[in-house]
């Protein structure tokens, strides 16, 4: 796909003039703080406000007593207070909340709340958690899953036992935030119909808005939601309970509110990656042939369930891996613990069963004296093949070419320095993409021509993904009109769903083309009629129109001139769905991608320290709408991938500040060398093309832990991989 244009947002975000949240501004605005809970596990026993409203300034105090009984939210289980009442659950819990004339106000009448705690044994491990009394009414496990699949392999088709080698495993890894570049921010403004717009960095409108109505008791249709300047995602923003507090102070006051979440309240509100225990017993032939998989994986799901429920259910799908596995018995679960609540972060799930089953893969390989590479290829899933969920891969699955294509890739000519160990590490990993388990997956989109200037509208969020320039592509492809007006979206729309896991380019994009393609056949018609042609034999290239044999040749602009035209995709939907069943088996995943990864790594071995040298990568992409954005999409992943696998350590951060938390910066991470795009359409997808995001970041923390074990002798189990622990100590 081809265009002339460039990304909308690129200069403005480059200069320093793209708006967020935090930069909205309205006349008459006040300001809010939320009061939040040092404790990670309390009963509030007293809660006392008139210090806060003896403050100059302050105008409203929110308290959970002021909210409706249902105020309660939560993507998948609404089991999260906007405000605690009788219990806090996490440390930076809000209890209360403060509106005041100034910034300074706000925060002065917040510190002037006074809180009497009562403080409870906090359950930060999930397996105490697992075992200890019920920290919710709802109980301590979001959700199990009891995946059993096949039989045992006892014996070899000519009734000899089988040969077994058998290696085990415990791996840990910690949770992960996103580090937005933009914290959470929201504004709300009360309309004078009696309703409120709201502001709102989010990936999903009609979500966010109905989840707020029900917290504060208004009906959704006087709520109207504007998406602004995200500033980051990477499947965060899934918290509502700071929008639905300004949205209580703007009905309450009748004035704009606006609050804007500090840095290191951020680093403790919740939403990141699940931190993860994993236990894996593999057992394999002589040959290498996988004969079973057993595992037991413990997600901490933190204080409140999230999307908990809904990665457990995608975990389950990857669970084994990229690998043909006739017996599997895994439990997958999601506890409740006092740390601040998980979310759906890039690869969720995904990227922690693969940092073990690889680590599993190259036991193996050493135990049976095989190369692992050769070991996994042996394995390899492919078309056709099932996964450990009983479901038949009807689409792309090219697990095994992905791997051989950064295997063979050329290494770094340059030695290391002196000092220091090299080593290579290989991963292959895999993602169900888009809504899994019967969710209704759909998207439309409207697009209208008006003398020569096309709009297009729908309700897909612009998240820093570059969707919009996407549209602005895929307009230009199909009409040979560039530079597409792409307005807002919004809960004036029809829902597009929640941006991630490949919803947007997979279905809303092929909802675009639809629509432009009905307005292209519209316009073609007449001039194919005129030349005694039908308008397949018409095309659009260069700003003109042209047949294949030459006879017609014209500027595109005579069939957009004083023409209004506008066509509407109907719902773009992924194929049906199933819930797994008891036994975690089903047909549950609308499509699923894949990707490998080889990272080349030197590590000190006296001091820890690790540079990563080289990634190669190899991506099951359905089709390849734009290599510059899709390498783009995969930086960002790898970013993501070393700092999970070397410096991002949340606990250490919400123990001693955000001192003890690094982010990898550009001279951390090597340009990336992509070994291949395997492009072959996913069906079923109206363009064929597959997320990359989510896929592209699973293999890499597995694949650099795999480069570190290479280059030291170490087993290595446990992520990030703190300096400490490389050096042997």
């Amino acid at each position: 796909m081809t265009a002339t244009a460039e990304r909308p947002d690129a200069n403005a975000k480059t200069q320093g003039r793209f708006s967020y949240t935090a930069d909205l501004w309205a006349p008459g605005m006040l300001w809010c703080v939320l009061v939040r809970s040092p404790y990670p596990s309390a009963r509030i026993v007293g809660l006392d406000t008139s210090a806060a409203f003896a403050v100059p300034g302050v105008r409203a105090v929110l308290t959970a007593a002021d909210l409706p009984p249902e105020a309660y939210h939560g993507p998948v289980v609404a089991d999260r207070p906007v405000l605690a009442s009788d219990v806090v659950r996490f440390a930076g819990e809000a209890v209360a909340a403060v509106a005041a004339e100034t910034p300074h106000a706000a925060k002065l009448a917040a510190e002037a709340v006074h809180v009497e705690y009562d403080p409870l044994d906090a359950r930060l491990d999930p397996e105490h958690a697992f075992a200890s009394a019920p920290l919710h009414p709802d109980g301590n496990v979001f959700r199990h899953i009891p995946l059993r699949h096949g039989r045992p392999v006892q014996r070899r088709p000519d009734g000899s036992p089988v040969d077994e080698v058998v290696v085990e495993g415990l791996y840990d890894i910690g949770a992960q935030d996103q580090a937005n570049p933009a914290t959470d921010a929201a504004l709300a403004l009360p309309c004078a119909d009696g309703g409120i717009e709201l502001h709102v960095a989010t990936q999903w409108p009609h979500g966010d808005r109905d989840q707020v109505a029900q917290c504060i008791g208004f009906a959704p249709g006087t709520l109207r939601l504007m998406p602004t300047g995200v500033g980051g995602s990477a499947g965060t923003r899934e918290d509502i309970g700071l929008l639905a507090v300004v949205a209580w102070f703007a009905a309450r006051t009748g004035r704009p509110v606006k609050s804007v979440v500090e840095r290191a309240d951020a680093l403790t509100g919740g939403g990141h990656r699940h931190a993860a225990r994993l236990k894996y017993t593999h057992r394999a032939d002589r040959t290498g042939r996988l004969l079973s998989v057993e595992a037991q994986i413990l997600l901490d799901g933190g204080a409140y369930a999230t999307t908990s429920p809904e990665v457990v259910g995608r975990l389950a799908g990857c669970a084994t891996g990229p690998y043909m596995v006739p017996h599997a018995a895994v439990d997958v679960w999601a506890v409740r613990t006092n740390n601040p609540p998980a979310g759906t972060m890039r690869g969720p799930g995904a990227t922690q069963v693969c940092f073990a089953y690889e680590a599993q893969m190259d036991r193996l390989a050493h135990a049976l004296g095989m190369d692992p590479v050769e070991l996994r290829l042996r394995n390899a899933l492919s078309e056709g093949t099932m996964l450990t969920t009983g479901q038949i891969l009807d689409g792309p699955a090219p697990a095994g070419e992905l791997l051989r294509a950064v295997a063979l890739a050329p290494q770094p000519s340059a030695e290391p320095a002196p000092g220091l160990r090299r080593g290579v590490g290989h991963a292959v990993g895999l993602v169900p993409l888009l809504g899994i388990e019967g969710a209704d997956e759909s998207s439309t989109a409207t697009v209208r021509l008006d003398h020569g200037v096309v709009t297009v509208t729908c309700a897909a969020v612009e998240v820093g993904q570059g969707f919009t320039y996407l549209v602005r592509q895929i307009v230009e492809d199909v009409l040979g009109i560039p530079d597409a007006i792409v307005l807002p979206a919004g809960t004036a729309l029809p829902s597009a769903g929640p941006a991630g896991l490949g919803r947007h380019t997979m279905l809303t994009a092929g909802a675009v083309d639809q629509a432009a393609r009905e307005i292209r056949a519209g316009l073609l018609g007449p001039i194919a009629a005129q030349y005694g042609m039908t308008a397949a034999l018409l095309d659009i290239r260069g700003g003109r129109i042209v047949s294949y044999d030459g006879l017609v040749d014209l500027p595109a602009s005579v069939m957009t001139e004083g023409r209004e035209v506008a066509a509407t995709a109907g719902a773009t939907r992924a194929r049906h769905t199933e819930p797994l069943d008891d036994a975690g088996q089903g047909d549950a995943y609308p499509a699923v991608a894949f990707a490998a990864c080889r990272i080349v790594a030197d590590v000190d071995p006296e001091t820890g320290a690790v540079q990563v040298v080289d990634v190669t990568g190899a991506y099951d992409a359905g089709r390849v709408l734009d290599r510059v954005q899709a390498l783009s999409r995969i930086e960002g992943a790898v970013a993501l991938g070393i700092g999970l696998a070397l410096t991002e350590d949340i606990a250490a951060a919400r123990l001693h500040g955000p001192v003890a938390w690094a982010l990898p910066g550009p001279l951390d991470i090597p340009p990336v060398t992509v070994a291949a795009w395997h492009e072959e359409p996913q069906p079923g997808i109206p363009l064929g093309a597959k997320g990359l995001a989510d896929a592209a970041v699973v293999p890499v923390p597995a694949a650099l832990a795999a480069a570190v074990r290479d280059a030291t002798g170490l087993e290595l189990p446990s992520l990030p991989l703190v300096p400490k622990a490389v050096a042997g100590r």
